[in-house]
C-alpha cells in the first residue's frame, strides 16, 4: 500500500469525544476532520462497529479515516453501545437499542458545526450489516452508503444458519464476540469508573450462543435486521462490495438485483477485509473508489462513478488448490445489469458416467440410483466458512473429501468455461431419515487430479420448502429439490474437468443431522445448471484500478509474535478425527497510548468414529489489556455437544483485576434440536 503523506486537506483528529443518547447512555467517538471544517462544513462518515477503536481496530482505523478526511469528510468512528470506551451494555448483534443509537448518532453528527447536514456511513461485516439495516430506517441525514462484507438476510446468509444448517461458526462467533464483550474502557479515557463499566459488561452481556441456539427456524428473531424482507424500505444509494473468499458475496448480487435505488457492486479475490488491505491479492485502491462515491452522493460531484458497470467483478482463474494464496490470478469483467443478459445457462446432467452436456443425455440408457452415507470426517479440509486469511483457512484439496461423497465430473472441458453468478444443482433424491441434510461443493479439476473447490452450498432437507416452517422428510420418498450454491466468477480452463460432489455431512463447517443418513441420488433426474458469462462484444472500457493508497498509520510494537496455526489431527488409536484452530493473535502496544493487548483463542472440532453422539465443538479465548502496573485479564470458555434430541451448552467465564479473580459465572443449557 502507498502511504500517502500529504493530502488535499490538513487534518485534525480528536481522540475522545462523546456523543449523549436520549436515555443518559454516552457513545464514544474518535474523529478526523479537516482543520477548516468549522468555517468550511464538510460531510460526515460514520463507521459504527463493537470493535474497540482504542485498540482492535486502531491501526485500520488510522490509515482508512484520516485519507477520506483529507479529502474533504469529517470521519466518525463510533464503538456501539457496551463496546470499547462507550458506556453501556453490549447484549447482541444488531439489537433495537443499536439501530436507535445509530439514528442518534447520524443526527448528532449533521448538527455539528463542521458538518454540512449531509452524512453516509461506511463498514465492513458488522458495519456493514448495520449500515444496510440504519438505511432502511431513512434517516434524513443519511445521504448514502458503503456496505462491505455484509447480508440481506440474517438467518440463510450469516454466520449462524446456512440452508437451515448449523454452522460451526455459529459456536466460533458467539465465542469470539465473548471476548469481545468482557473487554474493558480505558481508565485514561473514562476514569475511576472503568471498574464498574467493566463489571456490568461481564454480569449482563449475556450468553449469546444460547439466543442463537433458540432460534433455529427464520422466525423474528431473525427477520429484524434482514433488509430483504422489506427492500423498498432503502432509499438512498448503495455501494455494496465483497470478496470471493469472503462469505457474504452473495448478497452483492441480491442487492443490486432487488433494490430500487442507485447502486454499483464490487466483488474482488479478497477475504473478509477491506479491499484495500485485500487478501488473497491483488489489493486495489478502494479508498479512491470510496472517495469518488461520496463525493458523488454527499458533495453533488458527477465523478463518473454511476456511468461504469453496475457490477466491476474480478473473475478468478485456475489456481491448485492452497490454504491460503497470496495473490488470485485472472482478471476485472464489468456487467452493465444485474441480473445481466451476458449470463447464459450452461448445463449438465448427473449419470453414472458423471455430468454429461444435454446433448448426450438422451442417449445414455436408462440409469440406476446412486446412494452414499459419509463419514463424519468428512469436511475437516472444508477451510473456515469465512475466510480470514489468517491462519491459511481456504479449503484444501478436495481429493480429502471427495471419498466419502458421490462426485459426477465432466469429461475434460474443449473450451474455456468462464462462470459469474451462482451456480444451482437440481437434484431428485430420496433419505431415510426424517432429519437429513445435503452438501454440494462444486470443483475445479486439474489435469493432474487436484481438486480445487470453488463453490459450495448446504440444504438442511427438512428446509426443502421453507426456513421458516420446516417439515420432517418421509423417508424413502423420493423429492426434488433445487440448491442454489454460492455465488462465483471463476475459469474453468479447457482440458480441465468441473466436479459435483454430494455428501451427507460436512464437520465441523456445518453441525451434522442426528442420526445417520444414507442419501440416494436418481441422476436421471438430476442436473448442474452453471452461469456461463457469454461472448459479447466488448465491455466498453477495461476494468481498472488505482493501487491502493492509505494515511500512514498508527504504529503498533510486536511484543509477542503471532503464531496461528490450523491443524487436521487423526488419533488412530481412539478412531477420532480433530480440527484444531489456533488463533493466536500474539501481543502488541498502541504506541501512542501504551494500551497493551494480548489475545488467544484454541478451537476445537472433534468427531470419534461416526458416533454422532461425540461431536463436539470447544473453544477457549484469553485476552489481556494492560498499561503499566494495571491490568485485567478474561478466560473465556465455550463448549457445544448434542444427542438425538437436544443440544448441550456450557459455558464458563472469569476475569482478573491484576492476579485476582474479580468475576466468575458459568452457564449450562439444554435446548431442543428443532428438525436439525
Amino acid at each position: 500500500m502507498k502511504t500517502v503523506e500529504r493530502l488535499p486537506r490538513e487534518i485534525r483528529e480528536m481522540t475522545y469525544v462523546q456523543i449523549p443518547m436520549p436515555d443518559g447512555i454516552r457513545l464514544a467517538v474518535r474523529l478526523w476532520l479537516p482543520v477548516d471544517a468549522e468555517q468550511h462544513p464538510v460531510p460526515a462518515i460514520l463507521e459504527y462497529i463493537p470493535y474497540r477503536q482504542r485498540d482492535w481496530t486502531a491501526r485500520r482505523d488510522s490509515i482508512t479515516h484520516p485519507y477520506l478526511a483529507g479529502h474533504g469528510y469529517a470521519c466518525a468512528r463510533v464503538d456501539l453501545r457496551g463496546s470499547g470506551d462507550s458506556e453501556g451494555v453490549l447484549q447482541g448483534e444488531y439489537l433495537e437499542q443499536e439501530l436507535i443509537d445509530g439514528e442518534h448518532v447520524i443526527a448528532w453528527l449533521a448538527d455539528q458545526p463542521w458538518c454540512d447536514g449531509s452524512v453516509g456511513m461506511m463498514g465492513i461485516s458488522w458495519g456493514g450489516f448495520n449500515g444496510l439495516q440504519i438505511a432502511a430506517r431513512q434517516p434524513p441525514a443519511l445521504k448514502a452508503i458503503i456496505t462491505i462484507a455484509s447480508t440481506d438476510d440474517r438467518y440463510a446468509d450469516d454466520v449462524h444458519y446456512a440452508g437451515g444448517c448449523l454452522l460451526g461458526e455459529n459456536l466460533s462467533w458467539a465465542s469470539t464476540m465473548f471476548a469481545y464483550n468482557t473487554g474493558p474502557p480505558d481508565p485514561e479515557h473514562v476514569g475511576e469508573g472503568w471498574r464498574d463499566m467493566w463489571l456490568k459488561r461481564l454480569a449482563d452481556s449475556g450468553l449469546w450462543l444460547e439466543d442463537w441456539l433458540t432460534h433455529q427456524r427464520r422466525d423474528d428473531f431473525w427477520k429484524h435486521g434482514s433488509i430483504n424482507e422489506y427492500f423498498d424500505a432503502i432509499q438512498c444509494p448503495v455501494m455494496a462490495v465483497s470478496g470471493w473468499a469472503d462469505a457474504y458475496t452473495n448478497a452483492v448480487f441480491r442487492l443490486l438485483e432487488y433494490l430500487n435505488v442507485p447502486r454499483c457492486g464490487l466483488v474482488g479475490p479478497w477475504s473478509h477485509k477491506y479491499p484495500h488491505f485485500g487478501v488473497p491479492g491483488p489489493a486495489i485502491g478502494f479508498l479512491q473508489e470510496a472517495v469518488r462515491w461520496w463525493d458523488q452522493w454527499l458533495k453533488h460531484i458527477d465523478t463518473g462513478i454511476m456511468n461504469e458497470p453496475m457490477l466491476r467483478a474480478y473473475v478468478q482463474d485456475s489456481v491448485p488448490p492452497a490454504t491460503g494464496y497470496k495473490r488470485r490470478p485472472g482478471w476485472w469483467v464489468g456487467e452493465p445489469t444485474w441480473p445481466s443478459p451476458n449470463i447464459g445457462t450452461r448445463r449438465f446432467h448427473l449419470s453414472y458416467r458423471g455430468l454429461v452436456p444435454d446433448t448426450l443425455h438422451d442417449a445414455l440408457p436408462v440409469q440406476h440410483s446412486m446412494s452414499v452415507q459419509s463419514p463424519l470426517s468428512l469436511g475437516l479440509f472444508a477451510g473456515k466458512w469465512c475466510s480470514e486469511a489468517a491462519p491459511p483457512d481456504l479449503p484444501d484439496d478436495q481429493r480429502h473429501e471427495d471419498g466419502g461423497a458421490l462426485t459426477f465430473d465432466t469429461a475434460p472441458l474443449s473450451n474455456d468455461l468462464e462462470v459469474l453468478g451462482p451456480p444451482v444443482i437440481e437434484l431428485e433424491l430420496s433419505v431415510d431419515r426424517p432429519v437429513a441434510m445435503v452438501a454440494v461443493r462444486l470443483s475445479d479439476i486439474l489435469p493432474d487430479g487436484r481438486a480445487t473447490r470453488v463453490s459450495y452450498a448446504l440444504l438442511n432437507l427438512t428446509h426443502r420448502h421453507s426456513h421458516e416452517h420446516p417439515e420432517p422428510v418421509v423417508p424413502h420418498k423420493r423429492y426434488r429439490v433445487q440448491i442454489q450454491l454460492n455465488d462465483i466468477g471463476q475459469l474453468f480452463p479447457a482440458g480441465h474437468c468441473v466436479r459435483v460432489a454430494l455428501s451427507t455431512s460436512y464437520w465441523p463447517l456445518a453441525w451434522p443431522p442426528p442420526e445417520p443418513v444414507t442419501l440416494t441420488v436418481y441422476p436421471e433426474a438430476s442436473r448442474l445448471l452453471l452461469p456461463q458469462r457469454l461472448p459479447h462484444e466488448a465491455d466498453g472500457p477495461e476494468v481498472r484500478f488505482p493501487e491502493p493508497e492509505g494515511a500512514p498509520g498508527k504504529p503498533l510494537v510486536p511484543l509477542r509474535p503471532a503464531e496461528p496455526s490450523w491443524r487436521v489431527i487423526r488419533d488412530l488409536p481412539r478412531d477420532e478425527s480433530c480440527l484444531e484452530v489456533v488463533r493466536d493473535h500474539g501481543a502488541w502496544r498502541v504506541d501512542d497510548t501504551g494500551w497493551t493487548i494480548e489475545s488467544k483463542a484454541v478451537e476445537k472440532y472433534t468427531v470419534q468414529h461416526d458416533d454422532l453422539k461425540s461431536l463436539r465443538g470447544d473453544t477457549h479465548w484469553t485476552r489481556s489489556y494492560s498499561r503499566g502496573d494495571w491490568s485485567v485479564k478474561s478466560i473465556s470458555r465455550t463448549v457445544l455437544t448434542s444427542d438425538e434430541t437436544h443440544f448441550h451448552l456450557i459455558a464458563d467465564l472469569d476475569a482478573y483485576e491484576g492476579e485476582r479473580r474479580v468475576f466468575s459465572r458459568s452457564w449450562h443449557r439444554v435446548i431442543p434440536r428443532e428438525l436439525l
